[in-house]
C-alpha cells in the first residue's frame, strides 16, 4: 500500500505544484492520476520514487517512509515507464530490459535470461533480442519500456503517460496489454494520464486532479460516471455529452442506444440473455 499524508510540493522557482495531498493506493490494484497538463500528476508520481521530494507531509509504502529509504536503492526495486519509453539507444534491447537487475549485481547471463522471460511476457518476439531502439516502432520500444520496469519483479510500478506517443492502434493494443498483465501479475500500478477513456479502461481507482493535484473526485470508473462530484468532474469526464451521453431510441420494435453525437452505441439487451 502507498500512502500519501498531507503532502505539498513547492518548487524552487515557487511554483505550489501540490498542495495538502492525502490518498491511499491500494496494493495490487491500478490506481490512475488522471487531469489537465499541470495540474500535479507527475510531481506526486515521482514522489513515489524519490525523483522528487516532498516539501512537506509524509509518504509511506508499507508503512515505511521514503525519506528513510536512500533514491537510488528505492529506485531499483520500483519499476517505472515512462513516455518514449526512455531507452538507453546504444544499447540491444536485451540489455536494456537487464539493466536494473545487472546494476543490482544480477550475474550478466542471468539478467539476459531473464530479459528473454520478460520478451514473452509483453508480447516482443525473442528475435528483436539484439536489435537496438532505433530499429524498433514506437509500440515495439514501449513494450522494451515495460519489460525493463518489470525486470526487478516489483510489486510498484509506476506509469507516466506511457503509452502518449503512440499512434491511437498502438495505443490501444498497449492499452489492452496493460491489462492483461495485471490480471496475470496484479502489480501495484500507479498510471498517470491526461485521457479520462484511457484512465477508465485501466483505473481500478481513477483519481481526478485539479491545478495543485487537489483532488476533484477519486472512485472506480462506475462510481464516477453514476455521480459525477462536482460540474468540473462532469465536464472533464463528458458526462452530458459524446459516447458518454447515450439515450434510447426504438427503431422497429427494439431498443438502441444512441450516444450524445447521435451515432449508434449497441442494443438494449435483458441481462440474462446478454
Amino acid at each position: 500500500m502507498i500512502e500519501f499524508r498531507s503532502i505539498s510540493k513547492r518548487f524552487a522557482d515557487g511554483t505550489l505544484a501540490v498542495d495538502g495531498f492525502s490518498l491511499v493506493i491500494p496494493s495490487h490494484r491500478t490506481t490512475v492520476l488522471v487531469g489537465s497538463s499541470g495540474c500535479g500528476k507527475t510531481t506526486l508520481l515521482r514522489m513515489i520514487n524519490r525523483m522528487v521530494d516532498a516539501s512537506s507531509g509524509a509518504l509511506e509504502i508499507d508503512g515505511e517512509n521514503v525519506s528513510s529509504i536512500e533514491p537510488v536503492a528505492l529506485r531499483r526495486r520500483i519499476g517505472y515507464v515512462m513516455q518514449n519509453s526512455g531507452l538507453l539507444p546504444h544499447r540491444t534491447v536485451i540489455d536494456n530490459i537487464a539493466t536494473v537487475p545487472r546494476l543490482n549485481g544480477v550475474p550478466r547471463a542471468q539478467a539476459r535470461a531473464r530479459a528473454l522471460e520478460l520478451m514473452d511476457t509483453v508480447g516482443l518476439d525473442r528475435a528483436m533480442a539484439r536489435r537496438y531502439p532505433a530499429q524498433l516502432s514506437g509500440g515495439q520500444q514501449q513494450r522494451v519500456g515495460v519489460a525493463r520496469g518489470l525486470a526487478v519483479d516489483p510489486n510498484i510500478l509506476l506509469m507516466d503517460e506511457p503509452f502518449g506517443a503512440v499512434d491511437p492502434i498502438v495505443r490501444a493494443e498497449l492499452q489492452q496489454e496493460l491489462l492483461r498483465l495485471q490480471r496475470e501479475l496484479g502489480k501495484t500500478v500507479v498510471f498517470v494520464t491526461h485521457d479520462i477513456d484511457e484512465a477508465f479502461l485501466l483505473g481500478d481507482q481513477v483519481v481526478i486532479l485539479e491545478k495543485g493535484a487537489s483532488i476533484a473526485q477519486k472512485g472506480t470508473p462506475a462510481e464516477i460516471l453514476a455521480n459525477p462530484a462536482s460540474d468540473f468532474v462532469a465536464s472533464f469526464i463528458g458526462a452530458e455529452r459524446g459516447k458518454r451521453a447515450l439515450h434510447l431510441r426504438e427503431v422497429d420494435g427494439r431498443r438502441i442506444l444512441v450516444d450524445g453525437d447521435g451515432a449508434v452505441a449497441g442494443r438494449l439487451v435483458e441481462a440474462d440473455s446478454a
